[in-house]
């Protein structure tokens, strides 16, 4: 499963799908509710969740796949949902998160920051007391890092990039958090940012963290 994210794009992520394809994977790439061609409004990871969810439940009912073990690789929103997924969701088995967060509302600062509004007085409380009123049916979701220790067992792949600091503190907290087996990987710069080369290196670790975790099962 290929869950992007809000910084991310559907065209950056073809050539990652078709090297995990060419060693034999299933790969599924969807858009989120409110992301690339589907409409919507975003909830950053709230709703996006569910829609991890049911695409991996739309998935467990082919014949032609492994039902029992998805891996999921995901980017900022991506890369939370991918993680509050696989800590209730069984048959995730392996995840591999790019710049991701804990809290979408950690993901609304970063985002408020970026937009340079965060200067003018009440801007930053404004838009949080907005984001909770908007999505007061998920108040009493906790930051993913609380159930934690249900992903006790699942390997677990973080990579923060340099030109992206707030996501890579986040990533790096939550790297610290996780329970084993877990590994960190740090870049110069965000996949979609990459060079060819560059690139070509990073969608080799992670195919490298997918075959080494996640046997292939797809038809030749």
């Amino acid at each position: 499963m290929v869950c992007h994210g809000y910084m991310s794009q559907r065209a950056d992520l073809l050539t990652l799908a078709s090297a995990l394809q060419d060693h034999q994977y299933n790969v599924f790439l969807f858009d989120f509710v409110g992301h690339g061609t589907t409409p919507g409004l975003t909830t950053l990871g709230y709703k996006e969740t569910g829609d991890l969810k049911a695409a991996i439940q739309g998935l467990a009912t082919r014949s032609d796949i492994d039902t029992k073990h998805f891996g999921v690789w995901g980017v900022d929103l991506g890369g939370y949902v991918a993680l509050e997924a696989a800590t209730s969701d069984p048959r995730i088995a392996a995840v591999a998160v790019d710049n991701a967060y804990a809290d979408p509302h950690e993901m609304l600062h970063l985002l408020v920051a970026h937009s340079g509004l965060s200067i003018i007085p009440y801007v930053t409380r404004l838009s949080d007391f907005g984001f909770k009123m908007l999505n007061y049916q998920y108040r009493n979701t906790p930051p993913v890092t609380k159930n934690f220790s249900k992903t006790q067992g699942i390997p677990k792949l973080f990579i923060e990039s340099e030109d992206k600091p707030g996501l890579a503190q986040d990533t790096f907290d939550l790297f610290l958090r996780a329970p084993d087996p877990k590994q960190i990987q740090k870049d110069r710069v965000s996949y979609s940012d990459m060079t060819d080369d560059d690139r070509h290196a990073y969608e080799n670790e992670i195919v490298t963290f997918f075959l080494q975790n996640l046997p292939a099962t797809a038809q030749p």
